[in-house]
């Protein structure tokens, strides 16, 4: 599945969502439908920095792609990271710099955000790229 075809996939799911109460009902279920987080990887380093809660995010870089696996304390910001992974998980470090993450404004969770979690959120962006830009360097280097 092309990226944008998984973008397209999130968009619709969350468009179909009657209101905001729905919206929020479908990112829970993202965060419980996340695959275990590694215990090895609940490390320091892996937390993402800027977040209230406590959000860790592990890359695993295998055949040219950047595998995500995530877990938060929080309920909702579990299903907003999970919402990023699904998006971003698997796809090439030029992909994932490549794709915007307007498709988070599309589908209403940036308005709908407190403060606090909307940092977490660029939080949350910002170490998914710079997973990437680390990926991308490293492989232009091999």
């Amino acid at each position: 599945m092309t990226v944008q075809e998984r973008v397209a996939q999130v968009v619709g799911r969350f468009k179909a969502q009657g209101d905001w109460e729905d919206r929020y009902k479908e990112l829970i279920q993202i965060g419980k439908n996340l695959a275990p987080y590694p215990e090895e990887q609940r490390q320091e380093k892996f937390k993402v920095k800027g977040c209230q809660s406590q959000v860790w995010l592990y890359p695993e870089f295998k055949e040219g792609r950047v595998f995500f696996h995530a877990d938060s304390d929080a309920i909702l910001v579990k299903g907003i990271i999970g919402l990023l992974t699904e998006v971003y998980s698997g796809l090439s470090p030029q992909d994932i710099l490549a794709t915007p993450s307007d498709f988070l404004k599309e589908i209403g969770i940036t308005e709908h955000l407190s403060m606090n979690r909307s940092n977490g959120l660029a939080s949350m962006l910002k170490q998914i790229q710079m997973y990437a830009l680390v990926y991308k360097s490293l492989g232009e280097k091999a």
